[in-house]
């Protein structure tokens, strides 16, 4: 039996236990992970959380320090995957990016934001690989002062 990947600490959970929804999660993660690899992108962090703030993937593009969010649906679904990168959570995004910029003192940086939308047909996948997907003065907002000081 196939047990899930947990922490230090952590019970393991039989892989049947878990809901089909994590599961198709984890497959479309592992799909972006190999699209981003192939399209040269240096894979790394993921699923790195602080608090209640979680990045899927972190990678180097060159210079550039890219956070992306992955978004897997089964085909068979009703929405499309990019239609779930809601205001709300592009706004979780830009604050955990920001912890992750602070946790690593990388602040110089430059940044993107980018989405890897994944569609589970069975045993198929498809990825696409949307590059600056949005950015951080359309998701917090007027009013609010640059997050990276450049």
């Amino acid at each position: 039996m196939a047990e899930s990947k947990g922490q230090a600490g952590a019970i393991a959970v039989p892989e049947s236990d878990v809901a089909e929804h994590i599961l198709v999660g984890r497959v479309g993660e592992d799909a972006a992970v190999s699209l981003l690899r192939e399209k040269g992108l240096k894979i790394l962090d993921r699923n790195w959380r602080k608090g209640r703030l979680e990045l899927d993937i972190v990678c180097a593009d060159r210079e550039a320090i890219v956070f992306v969010e992955v978004k897997t649906r089964q085909a068979r679904g009703m929405s499309d995957p990019a239609a779930a990168l809601t205001l709300a959570k592009r706004r979780l995004v830009i604050k955990a990016a920001q912890a992750w910029l602070a946790a690593h003192d990388a602040w110089r940086r430059p940044c993107r934001f980018d989405v890897v939308c994944v569609r589970k047909d069975g045993l198929t996948l498809s990825a696409e690989h949307y590059r600056h997907a949005f950015d951080f003065s359309s998701a917090l907002g007027g009013g609010h002062a640059a997050w990276q000081p450049w």
